[in-house]
């Protein structure tokens, strides 16, 4: 969200950010408060997200927080706006563009009258992914009716109705269907989501059209228009290295980053290191934890891990003694780092990955291989495709063991599969930066054309 802002500010829209408090003052924790100081034409703002207060620098329960953000969040970002409207400041607010998640914010943009353009910061096939939803329930294959669905060869069931999405299997579609719960709060939210999201004057995706063309092409007969205007970090880069900005030394890193890592893999031949990151929501249990390290233990193959502080459930991360002694002289460990950084730097060869959106996109447009664990969400969708559909990736079991992480990350940076795997990915980075490229890039000339929908008075409000 802060790179499609950055780009838009450079394009003369003035912007207010506005964060949930939680994550307001997790920022002030992490960069400081100069990082959200307010610049003449980019300000930051917060609305309460309804969860009790808390200082505590862990990732929000996802359920809990679409429960709580859609029956809470609504009014007080109304108010936001007739705030705005009334200082005199700032220009009137013209145009909302909301995180997809925040669907119901388009009856804010009914009530103001301006268009409501939502950004679905997952990718294009996660949401042909939950679009399915309904139909799961009208089919009664979602919620399962025993506890056994996990190991019967139910999530093996193939879908051979869903669009664009040959031969994929429940397993394959995003985890909120794994409930036996007929009351589940996520499988009910989903198909809310999905309608809600239909109600948008646009949607916009950090993609790029050749990668989801097919997914698009199925998602639009159901959405308002689609537009990809990714990856936003490869537009944003364009623009920054030829203008200055007072947005430019603004960042929004949850947690304070590591700085000792580029000097760290600085030593390191290229394509040598294997960069391992959950992301900022997966959590693991600590036997999964333990299976991880021995096999990148056992993988002989240097490897710089992020173990946030809530990666474990429940826990700190701890790991063996036994483990850190031997892999004291190939392995850096922290608790997080700038992936801009590491994922541009000549020495990471493979990496081993929760599939979230945002690190999904850094594999392609720095060609880097990977490995494959994923947690929740559309995740597994994101999986499904690089491993099925983009031919850049392998998959490790969700019952993680060591001799698997082991093969794979041998295979990854040393195999016949991981040479095939690496020319799929720099082809996949070529296409995404011809798609940023002007005149004739596709997110390059899409982004002109959201931002014909954002100044537009012409728009939908159903």
């Amino acid at each position: 969200m802060l790179q499609l802002t950055k780009i838009l500010h450079f394009k003369g829209f003035h912007i207010t950010f506005v964060n949930t408090e939680y994550n307001h003052n997790r920022l002030l924790r992490s960069q400081g408060p100069e990082s959200l100081a307010d610049r003449p034409t980019f300000r930051f703002r917060t609305i309460p997200d309804g969860l009790p207060p808390t200082d505590a620098d862990s990732s929000q329960d996802v359920p809990s927080l679409c429960a709580s953000t859609e029956t809470n969040c609504l009014e007080p970002f109304k108010e936001l706006i007739a705030g705005l409207n009334e200082a005199g400041d700032v220009p009137p607010v013209s145009c909302i563009i909301s995180d997809g998640a925040m669907f119901f914010m388009v009856d804010a943009a009914v009530e103001f009258g301006i268009p409501d353009v939502l950004f679905w910061t997952a990718s294009a096939c996660g949401l042909l992914g939950y679009a399915q939803y309904q139909k799961l329930i009208d089919l009664e294959l979602t919620p399962f009716k025993d506890e056994n669905f996990a190991t019967n060869g139910d999530l093996q069931t193939v879908l051979d109705w869903v669009p664009a999405m040959k031969d994929i299997r429940m397993q394959d579609l995003p985890s909120f269907v794994r409930s036996t719960d007929p009351n589940d709060l996520m499988v009910s939210y989903i198909p809310r989501l999905v309608n809600g999201i239909k109600r948008g004057t646009a949607i916009i995706f950090n993609s790029y059209d050749v990668l989801e063309h097919d997914v698009l092409e199925a998602l639009s007969s159901d959405f308002p228009p689609l537009y990809t205007v990714g990856p936003l970090q490869l537009l944003l880069e364009n623009i920054e290295s030829c203008n200055e900005d007072e947005t430019k030394e603004i960042c929004t890193s949850l947690w304070k980053e590591d700085t000792r890592c580029v000097e760290w893999l600085d030593s390191y031949e290229p394509n040598s290191v294997v960069y391992v990151n959950f992301g900022s929501v997966t959590v693991m249990t600590n036997d999964q934890l333990i299976e991880f390290a021995w096999g990148l233990a056992n993988s002989e193959k240097p490897f710089l891990w992020i173990t946030r502080p809530d990666l474990v459930i429940g826990d700190s991360a701890v790991l063996p003694p036994e483990f850190l002694e031997k892999t004291k002289d190939k392995g850096l460990i922290t608790s997080w780092c700038d992936q801009k950084q590491v994922m541009t730097h000549p020495a990471i060869g493979g990496f081993l990955t929760h599939c979230g959106w945002n690190s999904t996109i850094e594999t392609l447009i720095n060609g880097v291989p990977i490995v494959c664990w994923p947690f929740f969400a559309e995740q597994q969708t994101n999986c499904w495709f690089s491993c099925n559909g983009w031919g850049i990736g392998m998959e490790i079991d969700v019952n993680v063991k060591r001799s698997e992480v082991e093969g794979q990350v041998r295979e990854l940076m040393d195999g016949e599969k991981g040479k095939e795997m690496k020319e799929k990915v720099m082809e996949w980075k070529r296409l995404a930066h011809e798609a940023v490229t002007a005149p004739n890039g596709s997110s390059y000339n899409n982004l002109d054309k959201v931002i014909d929908v954002l100044q537009s008075s012409q728009y939908k409000f159903d």
